[in-house]
């Protein structure tokens, strides 16, 4: 815990932006929302956390949480202010927003918390019961489509309009799982991952399906467009 960032040198709180969510899979939404939140509040770092078990979701079929983990870790490895926590997937049970928090806090009792998450679940948060403790622990942000209204209800909660949340994480496992392209939807480095693991195909007991095949929604769209040319396609001659 020594080495996480609290303050900067002037004796300031570092501001830590928390990335809730699923990611299953991340998807470039996840990135530009955090990148813009980053902007406009002046954060200093973006921490990503992958849920352990969603309690929302426990009815639900969620990809292994390692998946999901090692997925943010590829998506967000290029930039500097991103990091990854594994607070929650280590945590037995299902994951709480409030237990999050606090493990950050604890970690960083110093550090100014926003956490950042989609409108949907801002709604959501806001309707429970004895959630004061989560106002005392983080500032809210709720990033959206355009147009997406949300009543903050007297919270000290930001809404903040992002267009690439548009991409959905339900969207890509459905395309996916019907054996189309995910490219410039989620991060290239993700797209080969999901491709190596051959998530969130659908069982195809025939054999024909998409889930049985190697097609070319893995191929990067130039590499397939060269290997498909008219030169790539003919047989050597000798």
């Amino acid at each position: 815990m020594g080495g996480f960032r609290q303050r900067h040198h002037d004796g300031s709180p570092w501001r830590l932006g928390v990335m809730g969510g699923t990611f299953d899979p991340i998807h470039h939404g996840h990135l530009v929302a955090a990148s813009e939140v980053a902007s406009v509040f002046d954060l200093d770092e973006v921490v990503f956390v992958p849920t352990g078990q969603p309690w929302q979701k426990v009815d639900k079929d969620v990809t292994a949480a390692e998946h999901r983990y090692l997925m943010t870790v590829i998506a967000t490895a290029s930039n500097p202010s991103f990091t990854v926590s594994r607070v929650d997937i280590e945590r037995p049970g299902p994951t709480f927003t409030i237990d999050t928090l606090r493990d950050l806090k604890a970690e960083r009792p110093d550090a100014q918390l926003f956490f950042i998450t989609g409108a949907d679940a801002m709604a959501q948060i806001l309707t429970w019961k004895n959630a004061e403790e989560l106002w005392s622990l983080a500032h809210f942000i709720g990033v959206t489509r355009p147009g997406h209204e949300l009543d903050g209800r007297g919270r000290d909660v930001s809404l903040l309009e992002v267009p690439a949340m548009a991409i959905s994480s339900t969207d890509c496992r459905h395309r996916v799982g019907e054996g189309k392209p995910v490219w410039y939807l989620v991060p290239d480095g993700v797209v080969q991952y999901i491709a190596k693991h051959r998530l969130y195909r659908r069982v195809d007991p025939s054999g024909t399906g998409p889930a049985s095949q190697q097609g070319d929604e893995h191929v990067p769209p130039t590499e397939r467009q060269h290997r498909d040319s008219p030169t790539s396609l003919q047989q050597p001659t000798g």
